[in-house]
């Protein structure tokens, strides 16, 4: 195995890098450290080992999650009917329909 000679310089914002380093602290892991994983990961994926895309609209493709963030946004929705905030469906639709009425 080759030695770790390389080096990489990066302009990057402070507080993302300081964020960042935070978390990392608390993984016990260095920035270099993840940098390096980082790069593996590239090279395993023959790309960047994450989806690069615009965020969406805020709507929620339902077919698109994994099971963890169904359930996230599942939460969500219960956490939002426990504190209230809610809107009754028939007033909802009814509303709706007065918005969309030509």
């Amino acid at each position: 195995m080759s030695g770790k000679s390389a080096t990489l310089y990066a302009r990057i914002d402070p507080s993302v890098k300081t964020e960042a380093e935070n978390i990392l602290a608390s993984l016990n892991m260095t920035a270099s450290g993840a940098i390096n994983l980082f790069y593996k990961q590239i090279i395993l994926h023959r790309g960047l080992p994450f989806a690069i895309k615009l965020p969406s609209n805020g709507l929620c493709d339902m077919d698109s999650l994994n099971d963890t963030e169904l359930y996230s946004e599942v939460m969500k929705g219960v956490q939002d009917a426990r504190k209230g905030r809610t809107v009754d469906a028939e007033a909802f639709f009814d509303a709706l329909s007065k918005e969309f009425r030509a």
